[in-house]
């Protein structure tokens, strides 16, 4: 039995289908599901498809069930991918453990779940894609997609390959920044050259007039000043008068001294009244003080319709740079500043131009270099690769069965992230037959046995903790389907393996084994799951072997088949 940490530890489903309410624990090793036709075994696979963002549908909700839910708890290793993406979604993870749901309500709305956050569909998949491989007739997408046999044949090329993509993955990324940049600075050389124009003009237009940073305050305070210069003379002179005058009867400054003339003559013989009078001789201190200051002001207004004029030109200049740059001096200022940097760079391009293409001179080789050595590992690879899946195939009930994997580089090819090749995965499932691309050449359940050997054959290399198979062993019996349980066996050694079956010959080669069985009575069926161990998988590999549980022989067959899985 495999000792690998468990990843999937819980699966809980809620009327889905036929299932009332099912609770599975999982463990590590080869999990396997059985069950009879119709009992709702692939409704397991049908959960976790939820769970990993397939489209919900309505007819997935028990009949007279509100909604149906289906939940997981998820063991994650600290630090991984899936980890961040759901903290980021403001899920949480507790004790290293993830827990995703899907809730499909009758009316034919659905919700997704991240560590209790409702989060996109399409979020479940972004994290159970780095949990979870599922394979089965129905689910055969990820092997037919370009990227994921590239990706199968770099698995199985190893580390020297790793270390070769990880020296060319930096100079290929810098080749492609270099190319983006030069083709930018050509693209857009017309808009540059506009743009130049543009700034020159501005900065000349600004250069001419040179303003100082607070200079339309000042300039608007002494324009003021001049342009109401006799105003401000003759308010001053008449003020002046009538505070101080010639000291004639009528002025301020006479009237407060006849006060304080009177209160002085009443003085001693009140203190608050002596308070009154040297207040009173105060406001004649100040009159005279105000008087003088009027006088001084007076005299200093100028009278300059030249400088006037002169400020009244000054301020329309600056007025025009701020129609255009401002709409205040500080931004006419802050745009100058700005421009003149910009400026700086766009007239450096020719020296960018000169110095990128020079640097792409020394990267164009080193890149075609660095990808050449890629496609020599990957094409030693591949014969190895095809070679072991082949001998994976036979033991498959595909004897004639053959694999191809084809890496190619075209004349004219442009380096991608992965190197200059397109690797192609080609089937023949018969002797004589030229290998076709999988999605021509194999049908579902040889591509889901395909898949298997595949697996088989990575099992080492392996970045995915959760293997799922449904029915991968579908039309094959005998002695094919004893090596099928042997290879999900043997895969239990590196990943946790679930597999839905009908063949007792895997089922024999669990470590733990779950029977879904059906109730009907009559109006409703439904289906429970159980986890079934000793007597209770020799009755369940009974039936399946015969359709008799309690059959003598086929008991003795189901023995067998345990303690040949076991030796």
């Amino acid at each position: 039995m495999s000792t690998t940490r468990p990843i999937w530890e819980r699966l809980t489903l809620r009327d889905l289908g036929v299932i009332d309410s099912a609770e599975l624990e999982l463990s590590a090793g080869f999990t396997v599901i059985t069950g009879e036709t119709g009992a709702g075994k692939t409704m397991v696979v049908t959960a976790l498809g939820l769970l990993r963002g397939d489209r919900a549908d309505l007819g997935l909700v028990r009949r007279g069930a509100d909604q149906a839910r289906v939940e997981a708890s998820i063991g994650v290793r600290p630090g991984a991918g899936a980890i961040t993406t759901v903290e980021e979604a403001g899920g949480r993870i507790d004790d290293d453990v993830v827990i995703l749901g899907r809730v499909l309500s009758a009316q034919g709305r659905s919700r997704a779940l991240a560590g209790g956050a409702t989060v996109p569909a399409s979020l479940l998949a972004e994290v159970t894609d780095q949990l979870v491989a599922v394979h089965g007739q129905s689910d055969q997408h990820r092997l037919l997609r370009p990227a994921e046999q590239r990706a199968a044949l770099d698995r199985f090329a190893g580390d020297e390959l790793a270390a070769a993509a990880a020296q060319y993955a930096p100079v290929y990324a810098r080749w492609r920044a270099v190319e983006r940049r030069l083709d930018e600075l050509r693209t857009h050389a017309q808009e540059r050259a506009r743009e130049l124009d543009v700034l020159r003009f501005g900065l000349d237009e600004i250069a001419e007039v040179d303003p100082q940073a607070g200079e339309d305050e000042s300039l608007k305070t002494e324009e003021s000043r001049l342009a109401h210069s006799e105003a401000l003379a003759r308010a001053a002179d008449e003020a002046h008068r009538a505070l101080v005058g010639d000291l004639d009867a009528s002025s301020a400054r006479t009237t407060v001294a006849e006060a304080t003339a009177l209160l002085r003559e009443a003085g001693g013989h009140d203190p608050a009244l002596d308070a009154l009078a040297d207040r009173v001789f105060e406001i004649g201190i100040l009159l005279d003080e105000v008087g003088a200051d009027l006088g001084t002001y007076s005299e200093g207004v100028e009278l300059d319709p030249e400088r006037l004029a002169i400020l009244q030109d000054r301020r329309a200049a600056l007025a025009g740079l701020q129609r255009k740059y401002g709409p205040t001096l500080d931004d006419v200022l802050t745009w100058a500043a700005k421009s003149a940097a910009r400026l700086g760079e766009l007239g450096n391009d020719d020296e960018a131009v000169a110095a990128l293409e020079a640097e792409r001179l020394e990267l164009v080789p080193e890149v075609g270099r660095l990808a050449a050595r890629m496609t020599d590992l990957r094409r030693e690879a591949a014969g190895r690769f095809a070679q072991l899946v082949d001998l994976e195939i036979a033991q498959l009930s595909m004897p004639s069965g053959r694999l191809e994997v084809q890496v190619t580089t075209s004349e004219d090819a442009v380096p991608g992230p992965h190197g200059l090749d397109d690797v192609e995965l080609l089937f023949s499932a018969n002797s004589g037959m030229a290998p076709r691309p999988l999605h021509k050449g194999a049908s579902g359940g040889e591509l889901s046995r395909l898949m298997l050997a595949l697996e088989v054959v990575l099992a080492d290399r392996t970045t995915v903790p959760t293997l799922v198979f449904d029915e991968v062993d579908a039309g094959i019996g005998g002695k094919a389907a004893v090596e099928v349980g042997r290879r999900l066996a043997r895969l239990a050694d590196h990943a946790q393996v679930i597999a839905v079956t009908h063949l007792p010959q895997v089922a024999a080669f669990a470590d733990h084994h779950f029977v879904v069985s059906k109730d009907d009575d009559g109006n409703v069926t439904s289906s429970s799951v159980m986890r079934v161990q000793e007597s209770g998988r020799v009755d369940e590999l009974a039936r399946m072997l015969a359709g008799q549980e309690e059959s003598a022989t086929a008991q003795a067959h189901a023995r067998e088949l345990l303690d040949l899985a076991r030796g």
